[in-house]
């Protein structure tokens, strides 16, 4: 038995909730190209993501902790991978389109410099009179520009509806992008957002207790994990390793229970038959209830002060910032020191914004080693 594009079309819009985005039903692509024999559209744009040399470098740049604190901490990548199958979960369960939700969780990211979100504001600061930069725009730019690795045309040519998925990630359009990309998104875009919540909070709290930066004892100042713990049996003063496992499991699963609730509560409310409903309506539908978002709210509140101000952490911030200051102002004042493919774009994109995506581009360890070869 064999099932055509044709036949994936009709069997997925014949499963899929009325709100959901079918494939059959895309806004299409930029540049007109034959479609796949045995893909759909957005089978096929999640296939060009993973392929790609930006999707590849995740591996290597920070989520938190940096890639040499160790091995075991999350990277961007297995923070995107997590977040994909966090959203995969939410969406099955709501009869959303998985594909396409699988194809913006993979691209969400594509966009973040080395060192994390230290990166991002490093960049952001040095290019404030040149544009800026901000992660999701980077990402449209990545996907719509940099990559080249087609004759017909920059960029991957992917659907309307992953970019759009980029551009109203976390709830605020991507600089320059809003005119293209109107309304809410998605609900499949929106349930990424919402997912990309959940993973990091749950899983930057296991890092932070497998690095002995957080301390059993004080996940009692934060509500929900105190009665995730009394439920499962686990005492709060000392917490092995699969004691904490435990507990991190069950964190996400009762963040990934909320939201298929609680969304699927605001949709039956909104009363909304179509995708375009869900973009039309007034706010977002995908959401965690009142008690889990108070309770999503309070364990941020608690990594920010515990975990991402931690010394340590800060510690490597600083290192962070001095290299991408330092590779920035070399590169601008010495645009000669830049790889030949990196000086023929200067004409076309200007000398900061051409430096700007070389070093966003970069891994950590790769912006560490060129910093190396600058120093004297």
């Amino acid at each position: 038995m064999r099932f055509p594009r044709e036949a994936l079309l009709e069997l997925e819009a014949s499963r899929l909730a009325p709100y959901a985005q079918k494939a059959k039903d895309t806004r299409g692509r930029k540049h007109p190209e034959p479609e796949s024999l045995y893909r759909t559209p957005y089978q096929k744009d999640r296939d060009r993501i993973l392929h790609t040399t930006a999707f590849r470098r995740l591996e290597y740049k920070t989520q938190v902790l940096p890639g040499w604190a160790g091995d075991y901490y999350r990277t961007r990548l297995t923070h995107t991978l997590e977040v994909a199958q966090v959203s995969r979960s939410i969406a099955r369960a709501l009869g959303l389109n998985e594909d396409l939700t699988e194809a913006i969780a993979l691209s969400h990211d594509l966009g973040h410099p080395p060192f994390g979100h230290t990166g991002e504001h490093v960049l952001n600061a040095l290019m404030q009179d040149h544009g800026g930069f901000e992660h999701n725009a980077q990402a449209l730019r990545i996907l719509t520009h940099l990559e080249v690795r087609y004759p017909g045309f920059r960029g991957l040519n992917l659907t309307y509806e992953v970019l759009e998925g980029i551009a109203t990630h976390e709830a605020a359009y991507s600089p320059g992008f809003k005119p293209l990309y109107e309304g809410q998104g998605t609900l499949e875009a929106q349930v990424v957002d919402l997912s990309d919540a959940i993973a990091y909070a749950a899983h930057d709290l296991d890092d932070g207790l497998r690095a002995g930066l957080l301390h059993p004892e004080e996940l009692k100042e934060v509500e929900l994990l105190q009665a995730l713990a009394l439920e499962e049996g686990l005492d709060l003063l000392r917490l092995p390793e699969l004691d904490r496992r435990v507990l991190v499991r069950q964190l996400l699963g009762y963040f990934i229970t909320a939201a298929i609730e609680a969304t699927h509560r605001r949709v039956e409310e909104a009363g909304v038959q179509s995708a375009e409903a869900v973009r039309r309506h007034p706010s977002r539908l995908a959401a965690l209830g009142e008690e889990a978002e108070k309770a999503l709210k309070a364990l941020k509140a608690f990594l920010m002060e515990r975990f991402y101000r931690h010394p340590e952490v800060l510690r490597e911030r600083r290192k962070a910032e001095a290299v991408l200051e330092g590779l920035f102002a070399a590169y601008t004042r010495y645009p000669e020191l830049l790889p030949r493919e990196v000086q023929a774009k200067i004409p076309e994109e200007g000398l900061e914004r051409a430096v700007c995506d070389y070093i966003a581009g970069m891994t950590d360890r790769f912006a560490l080693e060129a910093y190396r070869r600058l120093s004297p």
